[in-house]
């Protein structure tokens, strides 16, 4: 131990979904009690001489004008209202509670969120592990009131560990937190681009230098804190430990062997950064008899959103059927937030024989519109325990056909059944850490509970019970033990702040692989993937992939779709794999731009790859220049010349659910061609641009003859192919007015949607750069193409690239002069495209359109109109994000007036075509599709007169269930929301 590390407190902070801990352990230097007094609680056990883990006490709000320290910092951010700010008192309040005047973290933002769900963030953990929303986009609160300020998911997150920072300086001028040994804690099952977020996080709330340890490994390092004096008395060689942890917003489960010690490790010392560092091991002398034993975790569960926020859901769905009617939105926030404490009371011990659920109306009818429900024991054990912890065999699988809960925009679990996904998770590793003799048993024989959710002594027994039915075999009372932890809350941070003492070379080291593999995706057509990091890797360990060269071009974006497994966990690096969904989960590609100022832009570079395990946990991927010249395999590194090195960086944008369909590679599944065609292609394009041979109107027909095959059924990779030709001959667009407006089609075209294919981001970046702004003829016809051309590749725009254009359609195209224009017609079916625009640019746009229908002049344009109505209302976006939704206020405005346009009232009126029956009925049904989230559905009187709105118009059966029930569109009918036919194998969200 060095002297630097004897003066630095170790501390341990639990960000939970629900509530957030610090914990710590003075400096070995330090007084007990020294600088503490009021801002401590000891942790439990210890033996004597031992230091001591203590509980922080954090300073919050807890009422208007009420201070106190508390043991949790409640995971909540709320903005005050002007009549909260103003009541605060002016003196005596702590600087750091002074740094953000209009919002609050914790206790009192819990509860005044209660009555104003609107500017309320929560479950801000759960939101940076959605992988369906750009998690560094501000977006919460989900559904917020207008005066509130937005805010990421990561921003969220870091306000919570900002204030505990504060909070902490405030106490310890002396020893700021950024200076002490910090740990962070965060689900075993979090993916690569949630870990990292947390780091970011944790940056921005001014801890850059920061340690993490997943939630279930911290929970059993308190309980070996806990039993520092006798661990080695209540577990033997062989046995396996479940740690069991249920919080606020996930289910994460682990599995831990207890073996035969081989090493130092098995006492604390940092083995692997000795080893790394080149350094010998150097391990404090340690009993005999602790080293006998060591802890190996060996298998992490599955990503479940599934916790505490899906017990309070079910509670509120059960009081809310008990009423007549549903209740609004808002109201059922607070239904949700008063279930939450009628869920704590009645899974608490002593609990009473039923409890009552108090609400508050909305705005005028504040009191008159409050409802009560009362909910019995029994209710609520029907609702938790069957719904959420029933008796299942080990056998049983998790149901994915299940909606499960999906209220406040979260992807919860599919199946609410968290036994099922424990007996899933068991099945799979019950082999899994068996490779050592001494390990002779298959079932658990050690449980350790943690979260809140596990408080309940009902949920634990039930949990027991199912593990007793499963591995008791003929000993009829058998049933595995359960390691005590007196404090649930607590455990995660005071674990921890001990792992941060255990990396010192103090205290018991869990010896902890990765416990998942992580593959990139090398083929599509059998889709095939490379082992680039081993589930037995551990941190600082580096790997590189020799039996995969690859030749990539330098300037050109590379990216590689990464999966991972946390079932196979035997690949090696190197190893090729077939994907296997069942067993392998999608992350976020990952990318970079190869640039060698060296070498010519269009050189190429023979490269591999290279992989590491950060001593963070942090995935490191990296691609390695190979230079032949120095040595037979080029991979050769001395001090002195060494490769040059490139990271791949996680496209966190891409996790959205428009580029996932890219990392799934449906696009480049649907059909590859042999080069010959390609070469074949491409000389029909020369043909019109650089020999100018033929005219550009004949360039598709001749394609589709050299092809064979009409433009609608060419694959998506043939597309881009076609798309790089037209590239390669830019310039010659500016030949003639015909020349680009063909050239502008065909590219279009080619890219389109502007996703679904690798490095589409990047080929829609390329187009947009040599083409705003800069067309050079400026004729109706290409003006024309140009708003074609964005329409058909505006899903790959970004969110100010679409803003951009839809000043310029605003400005110069939408309210032209001819409103029967081929050009206007474009220019409205462009202004429906731009889903990222935000709402309230997208409600100033369906206003202005549904006045262009109540002018008869506009009759030729009247289905575009529709048509971009429909699409700027919809409930579920085409491909954009669905928090720029316009709200179901805005939305139910839009179709009331749209049913009381002239034209409605009379829809057996001549004027009526099939494209204007079609295009209206549409547009109703994208605007009144039921998507059974209550902040987007129209209420039920709004439907019924859509659907008769629709049966007059002769509406597909299909959309009037679509009204009705909800559902998918088929592929047909997203063709016609996207205005085009879609590529094969690539489909709107």
């Amino acid at each position: 131990m060095t002297p630097q590390s004897e003066e630095k407190y170790c501390i341990g902070i639990d960000l939970g979904t629900t509530n957030c801990v610090l914990a710590f352990i003075r400096p070995a230097v330090t007084e007990q009690g020294h600088g503490e007094q009021g801002h401590g609680e000891q942790g439990e056990g210890g033996p004597s001489g031992q230091r001591e883990v203590e509980v922080f006490a954090v300073p919050q709000w807890v009422d208007l004008g009420t201070i106190q320290a508390r043991t949790t910092l409640p995971s909540f951010h709320y903005t005050f209202t002007d009549a909260e700010r103003t009541a605060l008192p002016s003196g005596g309040v702590p600087s750091f509670l002074k740094k953000s005047p209009n919002v609050c973290v914790g206790e009192f933002a819990r509860i005044a969120g209660t009555n104003h769900p609107g500017r309320l963030i929560a479950s801000a953990k759960s939101w940076l592990s959605h992988e369906g929303v750009d998690r560094t986009a501000d977006l919460l609160p989900w559904h917020g009131d207008e005066d509130v300020p937005r805010q990421s998911p990561k921003s969220a997150s870091a306000s919570y560990l900002d204030h505990l920072r504060r909070a902490w300086d405030a106490a310890h001028p002396e020893h700021p937190m950024a200076e002490q040994d910090v740990v962070i804690t965060l689900p075993a099952s979090f993916d690569e681009v949630a870990r990292e977020l947390t780091v970011a996080a944790a940056a921005e709330a001014g801890l850059p230098k920061i340690q993490l340890i997943e939630e279930p490994q911290a929970a059993f390092y308190a309980w070996l804190d806990r039993n520092q004096s006798d661990w080695t008395h209540r577990v033997r060689v062989g046995q396996s430990i479940l740690v069991c942890d249920i919080g606020g917003g996930t289910t994460d489960l682990t599995l831990i062997r207890v073996r035969k010690a081989t090493t130092a490790a098995a006492v604390g010392t940092n083995v692997l950064d000795a080893r790394n560092a080149g350094q010998p091991d150097s391990a404090p002398e340690a009993s005999s008899e602790s080293q006998t034993l060591q802890f190996h975790r060996v298998a992490v569960g599955k990503h479940l959103i599934l916790g505490g926020d899906n017990l309070d859901l079910a509670v509120a769905k059960l009081a809310e059927s008990k009423l007549a009617a549903p209740l609004a939105a808002r109201q059922w926030q607070r239904l949700v937030a008063v279930a939450r404490d009628a869920k704590e009371t009645m899974l608490s011990p002593g609990r009473p024989t039923a409890t009552t659920l108090n609400v508050a109306g909305e705005g005028a009818s504040l009191i008159g519109g409050s409802v009560s429900v009362s909910l019995t024991a029994d209710d609520i054990d029907e609702a938790l325990l069957e719904g959420f912890f029933p008796p299942v065999s080990l056998d049983s699988l998790v149901d994915q056909e299940q909606s499960g809960f999906q209220e406040l925009g979260l992807p919860y679990a599919t199946d609410p059944a968290i036994t099922k996904h424990l007996a899933q998770f068991l099945r799979d590793h019950r082999e899994t850490g068996r490779d050592d003799p001494e390990v002779d048993s298959d079932r658990v024989d050690l449980v350790l509970f943690n979260g809140g959710v596990l408080r309940s002594n009902a949920i634990q027994d039930r949990v027991i019970g199912c593990l007793a039915s499963w591995f008791a075999g003929d000993v009829s009372d058998w049933k595995p033990q359960v390691l005590a932890a007196p404090r649930l809350d607590l455990s995660v941070a005071q674990g921890a702040a001990y792992y941060a003492l255990v990396r010192r070379g103090e205290g018991v080291r869990i010896a902890a692989n990765l416990a998942r593999t992580y593959f990139m995706q090398i083929s599509q057509s059998p889709p095939r993937a490379v082992c680039v990091i081993p589930a037995d890797a551990q941190g600082g360990q580096r790997y590189r992939i020799d039996s995969r060269p690859m030749n990539l071009r330098v300037g050109t974006p590379v990216r590689f779709p990464l999966w991972v497994s946390s079932t196979r966990l035997v690949d090696r690096p190197g190893d090729v794999v077939e994907i296997d969904e069942s067993e392998m989960t999608a992350l976020p590609p990952i990318q970079t731009a190869l640039r060698d100022q060296k070498r010519r832009k269009e050189a190429s570079m023979e490269i591999v790859i290279e992989s590491e395990l950060s001593e963070i946990g942090t995935i490191g991927l990296f691609c390695v220049a190979v230079d032949r010249s120095r040595g037979d395999d080029g991979l050769r590194v001395t001090e002195e010349v060494k490769p040059k090195r490139w990271k791949l960086d996680f496209d966190i944008r891409a996790t959205l659910e428009t580029d996932r369909v890219s990392h799934e590679g449906s696009g480049e599944a649907s059909g590859i061609l042999d080069e010959a065609t390609i070469d074949a292609c491409i000389a029909d394009i020369h043909a019109v641009f650089i020999n100018q041979t033929e005219k550009p109107s004949k360039l598709v027909k001749r394609l589709q003859a050299t092809l064979e095959t009409k433009r609608e059924h060419w694959p998506p990779v043939l597309l881009r192919k076609i798309w790089e030709g037209l590239i390669a001959v830019e310039p010659a667009r500016r030949l003639s007015a015909s020349h680009e407006a063909r050239w502008l089609n065909l590219l279009g075209y080619s890219l389109r949607p502007g996703y679904g294919v690798a490095v589409d981001d990047w080929r829609t970046s390329q187009t947009w750069r040599l083409l705003q702004g800069k067309i050079a003829h400026d004729d109706a016809q290409t003006r024309a193409e140009t708003m074609i051309l964005w329409r058909r590749i505006c899903g790959g725009l970004t969110a100010g690239q679409q803003s951009q254009l839809s000043a310029n359609l605003r400005k110069n195209a939408l309210t032209g002069a001819r409103a029967e224009s081929g050009e206007t017609l474009e220019a409205w079916r462009l202004a429906g495209s731009l889903e990222r625009l935000p709402q309230h640019e997208k409600q100033d746009l369906a206003h202005l359109a549904i006045e262009q229908l109540q002018r008869k002049k506009a009759l030729p344009i009247y289905p575009a109109l529709f048509w971009a109505v429909g699409r700027i209302a919809s409930r579920q976006p085409g491909y954009g994000p669905i928090n720029l939704a316009v709200s179901d206020r805005e939305a139910a405005s839009i179709v009331c007036r749209l049913l009381a346009l002239p034209i409605m009232q009379n829809v057996g009126d001549q004027r009526w075509t099939d494209a204007m029956r079609s295009s209206a009925s549409l547009a109703l049904t994208q605007i009144a599709r039921r998507c059974h989230d209550r902040f987007r559905d129209l209420d039920d009187e709004i439907r019924e007169e859509v659907l008769r709105q629709l049966s007059l118009l002769d509406a597909p059966a299909h959309w009037h269930q679509l009204v009705r029930e909800g559902g998918q569109f088929d592929h047909e009918e997203q063709a016609a929301i996207f205005g085009d036919s879609l590529p094969l194998g690539i489909e709107l969200s």
